[in-house]
Formats: structure tokens, sequence, C-alpha cells
């Protein structure tokens, strides 16, 4: 049979006391509690009432703890700390997933979305780890990962494509105008290309443009695609970009697409995991992503 509990000091006077000890002023106290100083003061008196013993000497303008306070606080303090302890064990715990993505495709096509993911998911926190080498499931605890290229990654991995790679360039619109596109090797000469390792440049110009050697042109090489891309938002030059890492840009008018032709690159984005690892929490972020317009 468990023992019953002896009769307690009324609990509202119990936090009083336990705020006003640690800002040792019942003013501040009271701004923390939200109440008036004179209720968190009263609080207090019932409390020493009931103890029959001071808890605190009374200064012109703040507060000091009695010998009985000093001891009192403690103990006090750790019965709080394990009812908060024993509350937060009650309550549902987030879910923790682990992503791991290239710095572009986080900086440029997940970041942005996370609101709606969290708004439908609110039960799921997400760690990103945002890396060009290729992360572990096992030893980097990776649930979910985003890989450029063709399936398959490995046998023991399931692959499902998030978006197709089509490369456009792009740059601040204010760089040049609509209508006035360069239409040969001299004109786009004029301006910088920026590059990524990707490299896409010299097969779109082969393939769409026409021109001479790109070797030729004046250039800006980037070890981060999303370097390139804010170059151009910059002014700096046309980058060769994901259409899927640029569309929010184009959208609000950051950049515009330069020429029309659209380059489909062999490779694409894909949804990544262990095939054997059942996880209702990474189905849920799986297909929220490829619900991603």
């Amino acid at each position: 049979m468990v023992n019953p509990i002896g009769k307690l000091p009324p609990l509202n006077g119990l936090r009083a006391f336990e705020v006003s000890a640690r800002h040792l002023n019942f003013r501040l106290a009271a701004e923390e509690l939200g109440v008036t100083q004179g209720a968190v003061a009263q609080h207090v008196r019932g409390l020493e009432a009931e103890l029959g013993l001071a808890l605190f000497e009374r200064l012109p303008k703040s507060l000091a703890l009695t010998g009985e306070g000093r001891a009192y606080i403690a103990d006090i303090r750790r019965a709080f700390e394990l009812i908060a302890n024993a509350t937060t064990k009650l309550r549902p715990q987030p879910v923790k997933l682990t992503v791991s993505t290239t710095p572009t495709f986080a900086s440029k096509w997940l970041i942005p979305r996370l609101p709606d993911f969290r708004a439908k998911h609110p039960d799921l926190d997400l760690h990103i780890l945002a890396t060009d080498r290729i992360s572990s499931f096992q030893s980097d605890g990776v649930d979910l990962a985003i890989r450029y290229g063709n399936p398959p990654f490995g046998t023991a991995l399931a692959a499902e494509l998030l978006f197709d790679q089509e490369i456009i360039p792009v740059c601040n619109p204010s760089l040049i105008a609509i209508g006035a596109e360069p239409h040969d090797g001299k004109a786009l000469s004029q301006y910088t290309l920026l590059h990524d390792t990707h490299n896409f440049w010299p097969e779109y110009i082969d393939r769409f443009l026409g021109f001479s050697d790109p070797a030729l042109f004046r250039s800006i090489s980037f070890s981060q695609t999303s370097h390139a891309i804010e170059a151009a938002i910059a002014g700096q030059g046309i980058a060769m970009a994901t259409l899927a890492f640029v569309s929010a840009d184009i959208r609000a008018g950051r950049l515009r697409q330069v020429f029309d032709g659209v380059l489909l690159a062999q490779s694409g984005f894909y949804c990544v995991r262990p095939r054997y690892r059942k996880s209702d929490a990474v189905d849920k972020l799986q297909d929220w992503m490829t619900s991603q317009p």
C-alpha cells in the first residue's frame, strides 16, 4: 500500500517562494509569474505563516534569504525539477529524423519549404546534415538521404525519384533585359559565365546556342551551386542552375531565364533510404518531399 502524502504547504506559496528566491525581488517575481507584486508577497507571507518561520529578510530594495530559507529552497527546487521531469515524460516527444542532403539542396529547396513541413508534421523534428560527402546511414545516423545520380545506389537501399534535373541559364533581370539576350558568341562574351562543379555551360552552349568554344568566355567558378546562384542574383553573371533550385527566385523576380532551351541532365535527385528499415516517420517525410511542387 502506498503511504499517503503528508500535509503539503500551499503550492501557490511554494511557487511564489521559488521565483522570489531566484530574483530576490517581489516585483521581478511578479513579472515572471504574471501576477501583481502584492499577490506574490501575500503568497510568501502565507507560506511563512504555514511554516511558522521567516524565509526572507525584507530589505529596503530587495530580499535576502534567511538561513531557513536557504536550506528550504534547495529541496523545493529539487522537488519542482522532479515534477517537471515527470510531466515531460508523460508528453509525447517529437520523433527526430536526420536528413542528409547537399548544401545547395538544403539551402535552395529544403529550407524554404520547411514551414509547410512543420505545419503538416509538428510531431517530427528534422536534423539537416548538409554536406557534399556521402553520409552513412549507420555511422552518421541518417534516416533519409537526398542523393544526386542514378539508381541503384546500393543493393540494400531503396530510391524514389524526387525530381529530374532541368538545367536553365539564369541571371538578374537587371543584367539582361527581356529582348536583349545575346544571340552570338561575341555578344555573350560581354557577360561572365558562372560555373559550378557540374559545369553544364559547354553542353548547353553546344546544344542550344551553337556559339564558339565556351572556354573563350569570361567565367567565375564556384565549388557550390548555391554560390553560383547567389552570384547570379547579385548581378555578377549568368549561372546554369537546376530549375527546382531557382523557381522561387524566378517567381520573386530575383532571377530570369535568359535562353529558352532546357537541358535535361542525365542524373536526378532521389530520396534514398535503407530498404529494410521500416519507419512511419520516414514514410511521412518522404511522402511530403515527393508531393512538393
